[in-house]
């Protein structure tokens, strides 16, 4: 039976696929010739340096981004309705999460097709195994508001509900916005908020790090125009202690 192969990209452009990809994954990569990304030329890139045996230019590609409509995506399931595996490529990381191929998935799903993931990297993974952060209790929050008045009262929000279930925030920004989100973190955040910027993961320029808000502010840095990842955690919530119960009467 036909599947929807889930196949990870690497995180960073500077980082060759088998050290970033299981064999598993490239050997099923390099047998299927049907594909829905979100940009055929970088994929294709990645096809060539995954060392696909192609004709690259013959694969069939089909696009599937965030101006996709809704109703479109059922037809780019063709291939598996006819007996062909259909390969999920996101521009980087894992496909489907935080990436318009959960669409895909789902339309999958409903028409009861098999769907295969494959292991690699996951730039919220890492970022969180990294980041000395509550492990057990996380949230995934994707993109903050781009409004300045929004992006604050949405961090604000963040971290009072890391508070008050001591769970980890973890929030993306495109990168030429990665220094004003950084800024905005510094100026809303408690100063004894935990924050963790992990910026080219598995890539050359790699940097993690993690600090109370405090110790940020005495040296903020800059991230730059680089995919970054960011987590904090605030302080838990004080909370009454719980009332023992009565000690009732002794008997005599």
């Amino acid at each position: 039976m036909s599947a929807l192969l889930l196949f990870p990209a690497p995180l960073s452009d500077g980082v060759p696929p088998d050290s970033a990809m299981p064999a598993a994954a490239l050997a099923a990569l390099r047998a299927t010739r049907d594909f829905v990304v979100e940009s055929p030329r970088t994929a294709r890139r990645l096809l060539s340096a995954c060392g696909h045996p192609g004709p690259i230019a013959e694969l069939r590609l089909s696009t599937l981004d965030e101006h996709t409509p809704a109703a479109a995506v059922a037809d780019l399931l063709a291939p598996l309705r006819e007996g062909r595996d259909l390969g999920l490529l996101s521009e980087a990381g894992a496909p489907a999460v935080a990436d318009p191929g959960a669409l895909l998935v789902a339309a999958a799903h409903r028409e009861g097709f098999r769907v295969v993931p494959f292991a690699g990297p996951s730039s919220i993974v890492l970022a969180l195994m990294a980041s000395g952060l509550e492990g057990q209790r996380f949230r995934f929050a994707g993109y903050l508001p781009v409004a300045p008045a929004e992006r604050q009262a949405a961090i604000a929000q963040l971290e009072a509900r890391s508070a008050a279930v001591d769970e980890t925030q973890v929030f993306i920004e495109t990168p030429y916005r990665n220094d004003a989100l950084l800024a905005e973190l510094l100026r809303t955040c408690a100063p004894e908020t935990r924050l963790v910027v992990a910026a080219d993961l598995t890539g050359p320029a790699e940097y993690i790090r993690m600090a109370p808000v405090r110790e940020w502010r005495a040296s903020p840095g800059t991230v730059g125009k680089v995919p970054a990842i960011f987590l904090l955690q605030a302080p838990a919530a004080r909370r009454p202690p719980r009332p023992r119960p009565s000690a009732g009467k002794s008997r005599p």
